[in-house]
């Protein structure tokens, strides 16, 4: 049965760190096109939104819903955007890391620690502490998953209007077969990875 989200982690770092504790997580590492996103959350442990989880395991409307609750209710929260460009010249190993400290940077409060989700452990203005399936076992990073998830969702129904015929709004700059049948008939936009393999070998075939 797979475990429920809890404060234990937080709880464990606030006592050794003697300060507030965020929670980071990224989204959109995978995609063709468009930036990658993270968010940094502080939780309130007595003003906690039913429900958070990891993002990939809820629907959209909950995610939303829950986008709500928890600006709504954490003692403070930020989003950070790392741009193709970035992704371009860093590579998106390092620029999820600009992303997460874009986040981290964007709190009301300056956490004395982050936990962050995997096992690679970026540089960010406080201490940190992976947690490898961490949005899984960290309500604090499942909460981060949700806000980087539907800021970065957001940002791709935006950029859909932008750039029309890509499919944007649906697969969010994903691997999908629409996609890959518009970057034959249209080429790239500005917001395609066009250094990544799979879109270089779509394109030169």
């Amino acid at each position: 049965m797979r475990p429920i989200p809890t404060l234990a982690l937080e709880t464990l770092l606030v006592d050794s760190s003697g300060g507030p504790v965020c929670g980071v997580d990224e989204a959109g590492r995978g995609p063709w096109a468009g930036p990658v996103s993270a968010a940094a959350v502080i939780l309130h442990p007595e003003d906690l939104p039913e429900g958070i989880d990891d993002s990939k395991v809820l629907t959209a409307e909950r995610r939303e819903a829950l986008e709500i609750e928890i600006k709504a209710r954490a003692v403070a929260w930020g989003v950070g955007f790392a741009s193709v460009d970035e992704i371009a010249e860093l590579n998106i190993l390092h620029a999820t890391g600009l992303a997460m400290c874009r986040a981290v940077e964007a709190l009301s409060i300056t956490p004395v620690a982050a936990l962050v989700d995997g096992n690679y452990r970026f540089k960010l203005p406080c201490e940190v502490q992976t947690v490898v399936g961490g949005d899984g076992l960290s309500l604090s990073i499942a909460a981060a998953s949700i806000l980087a998830k539907t800021a970065r969702d957001r940002l791709m129904i935006e950029l859909d209007a932008l750039y029309p015929g890509y499919g944007f709004a649906s697969h969010k700059g994903y691997n999908a077969p629409a996609h890959q049948q518009a970057l034959r008939e249209l080429g790239p936009c500005p917001e395609h990875r066009r250094a990544w393999a799979p879109i270089r070998a779509l394109l030169e075939g």
